[in-house]
């Protein structure tokens, strides 16, 4: 069997993301926590344009985004790919009054929970979604962070 695991890979941008360990410690314990089992995840941090392309080709959108998910799973195996715009990030942690490094990771942690099984598209599902969201930041260790 292989080893499941969560990696970090850039497209066309430059960002240092420091406690890489920790954070996929953090996030499998998330995945745990929903009853799933970690195949592998890919977070891809990345531009703007990159996820906007994205966002035209796969999706049909015609919009910014922070985040698009492409779930490969297999029933409660989670398979999958993150893509994660870092403007966005930074635009959204300014908007919102939040650091960056906050702001990452709660998109990150949502990303997972989409492969989890959670959608976002009702006030309903979204409103249960930033829930999930708060719970699982509140067990992240106070030595997690992000720079640039």
């Amino acid at each position: 069997m292989k080893n499941s695991e969560i990696r970090f890979f850039l497209e066309e941008c430059k960002y240092r993301i420091l406690d890489k360990q920790l954070i996929k410690k953090w996030l499998s314990e998330a995945i745990i926590l929903e009853n799933k089992t970690l195949d592998y995840i890919n977070i891809i941090i990345c531009t703007d344009n990159y996820l906007y392309e994205l966002n035209q080709k796969y999706l049909a959108h015609d919009t910014f985004t922070d985040i698009i998910t492409f779930d490969f799973s297999e029933g409660n195996i989670l398979l999958g790919e993150i893509y994660i715009s870092i403007d966005r990030i930074k635009e959204n942690a300014r908007m919102f009054n939040v650091a960056v490094k906050d702001e990452l990771h709660r998109v990150m942690v949502h990303g997972v929970l989409h492969l989890c099984g959670y959608k976002d598209k009702t006030k309903k599902d979204k409103e249960q979604m930033t829930i999930k969201e708060d719970i699982y930041l509140s067990k992240r260790t106070g030595k997690l962070c992000v720079t640039a």
